[in-house]
């Protein structure tokens, strides 16, 4: 793949279609400005503070853009919250619209067929697919993002993580559990 790409941009280059130095800024850009590092950060910082997690949930997009260091995201984001009586679950229903400023590329399967149309008519079955098993009293709420809003959703905090420090929680979450495929594991207890 990485042959390919090269003799792809070499070619695009050579007939004066691109400049490499705007490929390289996007490639940086893709690596540093945004992607799931940012919406972890976002997450890890709703975790410890409860004033910018009220911000999240009422403001998604003015919370995520108070935080420096990144790309700001345009104004249709919106962040749901799991709680222990709710799991959130994120799908595009027409296409793929996903918040990339604060998860990246979206992966192959969020854009399939499949993800899509099954996540909408049996998200408890998807869920389980992905090794997600939400037990039988908790709501499973599907939002369904479009041009106009995307959804990133908060996970629970994990249990045993109240001494941890913003960066390790921030390390714990993924891009699938900002869109609801996945849990954040419980810390597990260490005998010292």
């Amino acid at each position: 793949m990485q042959l390919r790409v090269r003799a792809l941009e070499s070619i695009l280059t050579e007939k004066g279609y691109v400049d490499p130095a705007a490929l390289d800024q996007i490639v940086e850009n893709v690596e540093t400005k945004i992607g799931p590092h940012i919406g972890a950060r976002v997450v890890a910082r709703a975790w410890v503070d409860p004033d910018f997690k009220r911000r999240l949930l009422e403001d998604a997009s003015a919370a995520v853009n108070s935080l420096a260091g990144f790309d700001p995201v345009a104004a249709h984001l919106i962040a749901v919250e799991n709680t222990p009586q709710t799991h959130n679950v994120v799908v595009c229903t027409l296409c793929s619209c996903y918040p990339r400023m604060v998860l990246g590329i979206p992966p192959d399967w969020y854009k399939s067929r499949a993800y899509r149309s099954r996540a909408v008519r049996a998200p408890r079955a998807v869920l389980a697919e992905f090794g997600t098993v939400i037990a039988d009293g908790v709501t499973v709420r599907v939002h369904d993002s479009t041009a106009d809003m995307r959804y990133l959703v908060l996970p629970e905090r994990p249990a045993g993580s109240a001494d941890m420090s913003e960066a390790a929680l921030a390390a714990l979450v993924t891009r699938d559990s900002m869109i609801g495929v996945a849990l954040v594991p419980a810390i597990a207890k260490t005998d010292s």
